[in-house]
């Protein structure tokens, strides 16, 4: 039995061995990237410097929008660079940090999107006191915890992967270094990583969504309080852009940790993480600017007053 220290790097199965395939897909998750990087700095610049939209939820939305870059960018370059030079590798160090950073930074993504659905739950069922409530201060403390959280998160899965060992096998059947395809490769036993893998899922993943579905429990019924159907239909606007995030974010990344690491639904792995790690980042800018009413007015304003036609 070879030592894990032995290994330097890891061999990545990748998405496709036929080389025309591999050059579309690096045209196509280079424009994904591309469209995922500027679809989130036009959103943490619009909500920095539109007067209107100083307000905890656009403040929260920066944070998430800067979480969706950092979580791309930690594994989508590495993929790219694999799609271009043919070279499907990743050294063993990458392949930790990867683990680390990618469990930091979502778990980091779903408390901002627990504070978020806090902000709303304040915002429509407690409205009086929402500006005691929602203080500067208050709002970078959850911004502050959720990337504590993500720290802790991030740590407890990557360290154990220290005294993981390798035998002849070091192809991992995935486009990146996910925990769930690196320990299929151990040839040492790793219940105590599946365990903790499982553990930390459910402190700090079900924590979040406990929260955030405790807040929408409470929206909802709110909301079905109020007379008017356009009053209803007014306030739901609100929050409906979050719910479709948290929908499309928690379904694919808990059914990804979740689910047997099976041969036969390898493929199907590596479409769901296509989905949550690489196609998430770039819808969520999207779908806040096509559902937020304040949002795309502030880009209409901050495109019109740069637009060189209009402003000749």
């Amino acid at each position: 039995m070879e030592n894990q220290t032995e290994i330097k790097e890891f061999k990545l199965l990748g998405l496709s061995k036929d080389p025309y395939i591999q050059d579309f897909l690096f045209v196509l998750f280079l424009i994904i990237f591309l469209v995922t990087l500027l679809g989130n700095m036009v959103i943490i610049l619009v909500t920095r410097i539109e007067f209107t939209l100083q307000t905890p939820m656009f403040f929260f939305l920066r944070h998430l929008a800067f979480a969706d870059i950092c979580f791309s960018s930690v594994t989508v370059p590495k993929l790219l660079g694999n799609l271009i030079t043919k070279k499907k590798t990743i050294s063993w160090e990458g392949c930790i940090s990867q683990n680390f950073f990618l469990f930091q930074t979502v778990c980091a993504e779903v408390f901002i999107l627990s504070a978020m659905a806090y902000d709303r739950y304040v915002a429509i069922c407690d409205p009086l006191h929402y500006t005691i409530n929602m203080t500067k201060e208050t709002c970078k403390q959850l911004v502050g915890l959720s990337w504590g959280m993500g720290f802790l998160y991030g740590m407890a899965n990557a360290l154990p992967l220290l005294n993981l060992q390798f035998c002849s096998d070091n192809t991992i059947r995935h486009y990146s270094c996910e925990l769930p395809s690196l320990l299929a490769l151990s040839c040492k036993e790793n219940i105590i990583n599946y365990i903790v893998l499982l553990i930390s899922i459910f402190i700090f993943g079900l924590s979040s969504f406990l929260f955030t579905l405790v807040s929408y429990i409470y929206i909802i019924s709110t909301i079905l309080k109020i007379n008017s159907a356009e009053g209803r239909q007014k306030v739901f606007s609100t929050c409906s852009s979050h719910l479709i995030v948290v929908g499309l974010f928690y379904i694919t990344g808990f059914f990804r940790y979740t689910k047997p690491n099976l041969e036969s639904l390898m493929d199907l792995d590596k479409v769901i993480s296509i989905q949550y790690s690489i196609l998430t980042p770039m819808l969520n800018p999207i779908i806040y600017s096509l559902k937020n009413k304040e949002i795309k007015s502030a880009l209409v304003k901050l495109f019109g007053k740069y637009n060189p036609i209009s402003n000749p």
